[in-house]
Order: C-alpha cells, then sequence, then structure tokens
C-alpha cells in the first residue's frame, strides 16, 4: 500500500538506507506471504515455537524481574499475525522517520524490521520443509521440528537472528534508560490517534515500559542468546534433547 512511499523518500545516510532496503524487503516479503498457500501452518509453526521458547527459558519467563519483557518479546515482536497495520503505518511514516530521528534510532529500528523479517523467513521456510517431509498434517512434534531444522537452506541467517537479538535488545535497552523518551510517549498518545498511528504508539510504549520495568536487560539478553546458540548446536548435532540445557546458561 505504502511502497511507493518507501521507494521515493529521498535518504542520505548509511542508516537511513538501511531502513529503506529492510522496510521494502519486509513489505514484499509480507505480501508473498499473505498469497502463501501454507500460511495458516506456518502460524501454527510461529506459535509453537514461542511456546517452545517460553518452555526452554521458563526459569526467566517466570521470574518478576523478566517476566514482562519476555512477555513483550514473545507478543509483540513476535507476533506476524497481528501486526499488518502497525507495519503498513511503519511504512507511512517513513518519510517523517529519516527526516526527525537520529542515525542510531534509525539503526536500532532497522535492526528490528530484520529481526522480524528473518524470524518470519525462517518459520515460513521451517514450514515448508515441514510440509516437503510430510510432517504438516499431524501435530508438531519435536522430532518432526528438529528434521525440518536441519533441512533448513538458510542456517546463516539463523545465525544471524540471534546475532540480531543480541544488538537489538542492547541498543533498546540503552534508549529506555533516556527518561525523555518515556515523557514523549506519554504525551504523544492523542497526536497519534488522530493520524491514525494509535497501534504503533501502543506497541513503542508498551515496549518502553516492558523494558524499562526489567532488572537487568543485558544479562536477559545475553543470556537468551548464549542458550539460543546451544539450541541451534544441538539441534544441527542430533541432540537427543536439544532444548534442555545446563543449569549454567
Amino acid at each position: 500500500m505504502y511502497r511507493e512511499r518507501l521507494v521515493t523518500t529521498p535518504v542520505t545516510t548509511d542508516s537511513a538506507r538501511r531502513l529503506q532496503r529492510l522496510l521494502l524487503d519486509y513489505h514484499d516479503f509480507r505480501q508473498h506471504k499473505k498469497q502463501h498457500p501454507l500460511l495458516s501452518d506456518s502460524f501454527r509453526v510461529t506459535d509453537w515455537q514461542a511456546q517452545r521458547l517460553k518452555a526452554t527459558h521458563r526459569d526467566l519467563y517466570e521470574h518478576p524481574g523478566y517476566h514482562i519483557g519476555l512477555e513483550f518479546l514473545l507478543t509483540d515482536l513476535y507476533a506476524p499475525t497481528s501486526m499488518t497495520q502497525r507495519d503498513d503505518n511503519v511504512d507511512r511514516v517513513f518519510p517523517k522517520m529519516v527526516k526527525w530521528l537520529p542515525e542510531r534510532q534509525l539503526d536500532t529500528f532497522a535492526g528490528l524490521v530484520e529481526l522480524n523479517l528473518v524470524t518470519q523467513q525462517l518459520d515460513l521456510e521451517l514450514t515448508e520443509q515441514l510440509e516437503a517431509l510430510g510432517r504438516l498434517s499431524a501435530p508438531l512434534a519435536e522430532e518432526d521440528y528438529c528434521g525440518a531444522y536441519r533441512q533448513s537452506r538458510q542456517l546463516g541467517q539463523r545465525k544471524r537472528q540471534i546475532e540480531l537479538v543480541e544488538q537489538v535488545g542492547l541498543q533498546l535497552e540503552r534508549y529506555v534508560r533516556n527518561r525523555s523518551l518515556g515523557w514523549l510517549l506519554s504525551i504523544g498518545k492523542a497526536p497519534a490517534e488522530m493520524a491514525g498511528l494509535e497501534d504503533l504508539h501502543n506497541f513503542l510504549h508498551r515496549g518502553y515500559s516492558a523494558f524499562r520495568q526489567m532488572d537487568n536487560v543485558e544479562t536477559l539478553i545475553l543470556r537468551l542468546v548464549r542458550r539460543e546458540a546451544r539450541v541451534m548446536e544441538n539441534i544441527l548435532q542430533g541432540h537427543p534433547n536439544p532444548f534442555t540445557l545446563p543449569g549454567d546458561l
């Protein structure tokens, strides 16, 4: 809907160019995914993986200092089935973003877009691999998931996904310590509603509030990254219990 706006907006910095490229890639992928014959199945895979993440990181998820942050990560950042309007609004306000936001914030936002894009691409590819293995009709089992995972043609992107979690998470942690950002979000609700950007504003406010309430964002992000790197290694090596991790991770 807003692709032309993305294409025609002049960009003059590396971060703005990166964000423009990623938003275009994400826009085109969303159109492709919308028409994909396995779309509904990909949502099942996404739900399974979200539950798997909660189980793997149960101790962190149930920790009062981390729960709200992980809930935001799993329901807002990792929720591609319900964010169409939000994503369209990002495309719509792109010209204003590159005009007003500093380079570092543009780069962080680009990282968020890339993380969302890579995650959805990997989910869809995993769904295709499950279909090829004839395992989509039955309830998804751990061995089916791991078998399809090992058949992936995008293992480099899976490593990139983990890298992005670390990079973006640590960048966001720095921003939420800025109290002026919270003040701007609090006074911006009415203008956002008038501009039809209420869902985007709510998303940003939820993320800010979630990260502000966490005990130590850096500790959480680094533990998540270490654990998910081990999970990936376990799956690729055919470990019998790939999601069971040692207590020191």
